[in-house]
């Protein structure tokens, strides 16, 4: 009988998938009797639960299925042992900073602008607190599900590149449900996953990827208080308004609904490229 490893890259994939949906399946069904799992409410008393379970599943699948391949959790893109270290930290400052930039393209542009606080005083730093949470656990879900076992195991039966593409552009179709998505939107999202795989090439794991897509999302949705693919939170610093066609200023999906930010993260695949070098590359 053939061992795990000599299964066909296809095979594997749906054990791994069977092993995340088997580990969700109860928890799922529990917080669907309270609403929890409702995708149409961005709130954090739904989103924190429910970002927490499924980060938990894809952690908990991966290494499952790692022991079947005789493969650390590490190999497949976050490696404990480099968990918080300069590379996260790192990924969190670009993250924010390439953000920042769009919107900052924008407001030179006269259709972006800050209009005042949101929120003052204690709640600033709870509400900063508790975001943070929930995408830093977007990150570790998002960035393992689609650029942690799939990546490498498809990685290694394609090439890099072509499973990063396929990847990517399936990143791109998982936002199709999002209220107010569009299709710059998705494209932009595309364009995300393509910087991330970059970094993940040159850096050898996923955790700057994890902290530049968590500070990314903290800023559009908490920060700035500008809606997130589509999704607008409440209890966000800063009260922002856009004024000016859906193109540029990304309309409904917000700023990744923009040409500017894709402008902005093919400036930031060329800087991260000269940031990493190849020989960097695991």
């Amino acid at each position: 009988m053939k061992s795990f490893l000599e299964w066909r890259p296809g095979l594997r994939i749906l054990v791994w998938l069977a092993a995340l949906a088997a580990l969700v399946t109860t928890p799922v069904l529990v917080l669907r009797k309270y609403g929890i799992f409702n995708f149409s409410i961005y709130e954090l008393r739904m989103l924190l639960p429910r970002e927490g379970i499924l980060a938990g599943m894809v952690c908990a699948g991966t290494l499952l299925v790692g022991r079947l391949e005789k493969r650390s959790f590490g190999a497949y893109g976050l490696p404990v042992r480099r968990a918080l270290r300069s590379s996260f930290w790192e990924g969190l400052l670009w993250g924010f900073v390439l953000l920042s930039a769009v919107l900052g393209m924008l407001r030179l542009a006269g259709v972006f602008q800050v209009d005042g606080l949101a929120l003052r005083g204690r709640e600033v730093w709870l509400q900063a607190g508790a975001w943070g949470a929930y995408f830093l656990a977007v990150g570790v879900f998002e960035e393992l599900m689609f650029r942690g076992y799939l990546q490498a195991t498809l990685g290694r039966a394609w090439t890099f590149w072509r499973a990063a593409l396929f990847l990517s552009c399936l990143f791109g179709l998982s936002h199709l449900w999002n209220r107010g998505e569009s299709p710059l939107g998705i494209l932009q999202v595309v364009a995300f996953a393509l910087v991330m795989c970059l970094t993940l090439r040159r850096t050898g794991d996923l955790w700057f990827a994890v902290g530049a897509h968590a500070a990314w999302d903290w800023a559009e949705t908490f920060f700035y208080g500008v809606p997130n693919s589509g999704l607008a939170g409440t209890g966000h610093w800063l009260r922002t308004s856009f004024h000016g066609p859906a193109w540029l200023t990304g309309g409904a999906t917000g700023p990744e609904g923009s040409l500017v930010a894709t402008l902005v993260l093919v400036i930031a695949f060329y800087l991260l490229h000269r940031r990493f070098p190849a020989k960097a590359a695991a």
